[in-house]
């Protein structure tokens, strides 16, 4: 009955998200915040604690996203919430172990389901991740969990043999419209959870990092930029900064020809970031290609991978840094909150059955940069 109740939430959950986004395009407005950049993003992040964990958005994703999470925990913790990202960390747990699986999302219910309604590639490295960045002391009984977890992974998506990603099947990515052949996202994050189940002494996962680096370094990079895919050799924004800005490539010639070539293809205007070229080549899943949702993921600008961008213009001490932060504000500033997407051309992004989401969580990887001198 307990199994049959959680599927049955998890359901329920899906449908929900589902249909706040529905509503969303249609009925929802947003609330402007008033300041400059860095006010807004602060009120925009201490909106979102919910007391008991961090939710994605103020709009439609009002509920725990763990790869949302996982990508701000680090930023988090270094701002002062150490405390709160454990207690999320803690009640995240807590609803997997009843579940038996980690899923993408929880509801305020303790629902655990995937959305899109798939398991996805990177739900579990970005929850290793967090625990690493977090200094979050894991039980015994969590890390049952978490190696039974990993033998789980191992078994449904590496090829036992070699600790390969397998060929033809499907599962969710950061990049959900898009059915990938294997993402530079999808190497880039099974490697940094190779690196964590060592950090905290993990059984269940039996590959090194270093084999998933060489795998990048060897077929993704072409000379200018990690490719998006295995077959296809073009820019998307996840695949060519995600290697770089979780330091499994740390090769400062290889970091400046990919910031060389998105000052070049101008990927950053009007703000950082475009998401990708040459969307035509890419498969997108039923329901969100370019009818439905048209440029999501095309030259669309994600404050997401502005925010990745411009700390790897910080790391690497590029010139560029104070004129793409002040870009960056200005876009901010202009829509009066945390903008998961824009249109190519600053306004908000509006689609037939989808409106970008308002107030996001990845605020918190802006306010840890430092304001240009």
């Amino acid at each position: 009955m307990e199994k049959l109740t959680r599927r049955v939430g998890g359901i329920l959950g899906t449908l929900r998200a589902e249909y706040w986004q529905v509503y969303n395009r249609y009925f929802a407005s947003y609330q402007r915040f008033s300041g400059d950049a860095r006010e807004i993003s602060q009120q925009v992040l201490d909106g979102l604690w919910e007391g008991t964990f961090y939710r994605t958005s103020l709009g439609h994703f009002d509920f725990f996203w763990m790869r949302d999470f996982g990508t701000v925990a680090e930023s988090l913790t270094k701002l002062g919430h150490g405390e709160r990202v454990r207690h999320t960390l803690s009640w995240a747990l807590y609803h997997y172990q009843r579940a038996g699986e980690v899923t993408l999302c929880i509801d305020k219910a303790g629902h655990t389901f995937n959305a899109p309604a798939k398991r996805s590639v990177d739900a579990l490295p970005w929850l290793l991740h967090s625990i690493v960045v977090s200094d979050y002391e894991l039980n015994n009984m969590e890390r049952r969990f978490l190696e039974r977890q990993l033998r789980g992974y191992c078994k449904r998506l590496l090829d036992h043999k070699t600790g390969d990603l397998k060929t033809g099947i499907r599962y969710a990515e950061l990049r959900d419209a898009v059915n990938y052949d294997r993402s530079a996202y999808a190497i880039t994050l099974i490697a940094r959870m190779a690196k964590c189940v060592g950090i905290l002494k993990l059984n269940g996962f039996p590959y090194p990092e270093s084999q998933y680096r060489d795998t990048l370094l060897h077929h993704y990079w072409n000379g200018t930029y990690f490719m998006a895919d295995h077959v296809t050799n073009v820019w998307s924004s996840e695949c060519g900064l995600m290697p770089f800005y979780l330091g499994i490539i740390d090769d400062k010639e290889k970091v400046n020809r990919t910031l060389d070539y998105i000052n070049r293809a101008k990927l950053n205007k009007p703000y950082p970031l475009q998401y990708c070229q040459h969307q035509e080549l890419f498969h997108f899943r039923p329901g969100m290609g370019p009818h439905i949702m048209p440029n999501y993921t095309g030259t669309s600008i994600w404050s997401w991978h502005g925010a990745w961008y411009l700390h790897l213009l910080k790391r690497n001490k590029r010139p560029e840094y104070k004129e793409q932060y002040e870009s960056f504000c200005a876009m901010i500033e202009r829509h009066g909150t945390y903008p998961e997407m824009i249109q190519s051309d600053g306004t908000w992004y509006k689609a037939p059955f989808y409106n970008g989401d308002p107030g996001m969580v990845w605020a918190a990887i802006f306010l840890e940069l430092p304001e240009p001198k």
